[in-house]
């Protein structure tokens, strides 16, 4: 009796087993249908380009500058490699680069721009293997996307989503060509939500788990539904591929830009002319808010409408044209999706209290980086700094030094710097201030790692640091 109670028992436990395993199974989604529906509208995209060689792209997406001598502390956003290879591709040599995906039934392709950029031919090969030559309509490398068309009738399309319904916990399947793989397939989940990188200020991007690789740049993120919700543009890592952290454009900022670039073949955003930085919890107790919210204005350019409508260094602002304002990397994305002679309301803390001000915005200037460089010629660095604020010189008993008060990209982007970092001393010399900073950034050799010593939140650090030209 008892050894046919041991096997009914086991048999018990193996059915439940067997049903939680199947319940699990049932669970999951199934994507094949979506693959089946949604493949035919996803491009491989091809470039012929006259190269010479170097060692980084100009738009920081793409470098190889000795990444293993970096600190490991800071991070590094990967752009697209041609298929993993090491060295660049001999003069007219073509080269696979990307993904892409149709989005009219007349042709109208969308992808990355660091996919396409510097090109001289772009080839777009659709799944039936018919290849066409591109015309590029237009680019908007601060959202790193450009709108081609190819000379077409009848062809399959994505759908889009509204990408601000997207949430933390959705499933999303990506279609792509990583290293050359043509339609490979990856999924995975929302990790979260606009999230605001260091080098791009107008994209609140969707971080996911889903793999992406060299070749995926520019293919579709699809919902469960089989709509797009974002492009694939970057990846967070340290070793140059997949470590389970990848970025994608949100649909709707994607159509925003291509209703532009078909319309005049470019992208005009408003500008409101000031630097900002986060509210730390230091911070919000010196200025004497219950808790860090908002941005921070470090500085109000010159002859800006910041400036004209009577903003100030010192500044927090809490909500702008009714947005609220939780982190400084929100504002230039609510800025951006504006229109140049917009006026607006921005709520401000100043002094203690809160405070409406009034705003005409402008156009954007065709070169707001240099306008922000012009005070101080810092091109070559790609960033722009200040003086330390006496709260944090206070804070983490710094006596010299400059802050970095915005990362504009190129060199300052690719060694990993961030807003916030205090720059106390550059190859081998003491940093006083900004003109000492100035002058000595001017004598730094090109091609060479001088030593950069960087404290950040508190901790000091030395890095190498190189600017490649």
């Amino acid at each position: 009796m008892n050894r046919l109670l041991k096997h009914v028992s086991v048999l018990v436990v193996s059915t439940v087993m067997m049903t939680s395993m199947l319940t699990h199974a049932a669970s999951l989604p199934d994507f094949t249908e979506l693959v089946d529906d949604a493949s035919p509208a996803v491009v491989n995209i091809s470039t012929e380009q006259t190269v010479t060689t170097k060692t980084a792209n100009e738009g920081g997406r793409q470098y190889s500058p000795n990444n293993e001598e970096l600190n490991e502390f800071f991070k590094h956003f990967f752009g697209q490699q041609p298929f993993g290879q090491q060295s660049p591709p001999k003069q007219g040599q073509r080269s696979s680069l990307g993904s892409g995906f149709i989005i009219s039934h007349d042709g109208y392709v969308l992808t990355n721009n660091h996919v396409i950029d510097g090109a001289d031919v772009i080839h777009v090969r659709l799944s039936d293997r018919r290849e066409y030559q591109a015309t590029l309509v237009g680019t908007d490398p601060r959202t790193d996307l450009a709108l081609l068309k190819i000379e077409a009738e009848d062809l399959p399309i994505v759908k889009m989503a509204d990408s601000d319904k997207l949430k933390p916990g959705q499933w999303v399947l990506a279609i792509g060509s990583p290293f050359g793989f043509d339609y490979t397939v990856t999924a995975g989940i929302v990790s979260a939500t606009g999230r605001n990188l260091p080098s791009d200020s107008y994209v609140p991007f969707i971080q996911t788990d889903v793999a992406i690789n060299p070749g995926n740049s520019g293919g579709p993120l699809f919902n469960l539904d089989g709509e797009v919700v974002g492009i694939n543009s970057q990846i967070y890592t340290r070793s140059g591929g997949f470590m389970g952290v990848s970025f994608a454009i949100p649909s709707n900022v994607a159509m925003s830009v291509v209703d532009q670039l078909k319309t005049d073949g470019k992208v005009s955003r408003a500008w409101l002319g000031v630097l900002i930085q986060d509210v730390s919890n230091d911070l919000a107790e010196s200025f004497g808010l219950d808790r860090p919210n908002g941005a921070l204005i470090s500085r109000v350019l010159p002859d800006s409408p910041a400036e004209k409508a009577g903003l100030q260094s010192g500044d927090i602002i809490m909500r702008f044209n009714g947005e609220e304002i939780e982190h400084s990397g929100e504002l230039p994305y609510v800025v951006g999706r504006m229109k140049a002679g917009k006026k607006v309301s921005a709520l401000v803390y100043r002094d203690g209290k809160e405070q409406t001000i009034e705003i005409t915005l402008e156009g954007r200037p065709a070169d707001p980086k240099m306008i922000a460089q012009s005070q101080q010629d810092q091109n070559r660095l790609g960033m722009i700094v200040g003086e330390v604020p006496a709260e944090m010189a206070k804070n983490y008993s710094i006596d010299h030094g400059v802050v970095i008060e915005q990362v504009l990209g190129g060199t300052a982007a690719r060694n990993g710097l961030q807003q916030g970092d205090v720059i106390t001393m550059l190859n081998g010399q003491r940093i006083e201030g900004v003109t000492d900073f100035i002058q000595i950034a001017k004598d730094i050799p090109t091609g060479r790692s001088v030593p950069m010593r960087v404290i950040r939140q508190g901790y000091p650090m030395f890095i190498p640091f190189k600017i490649v030209e």
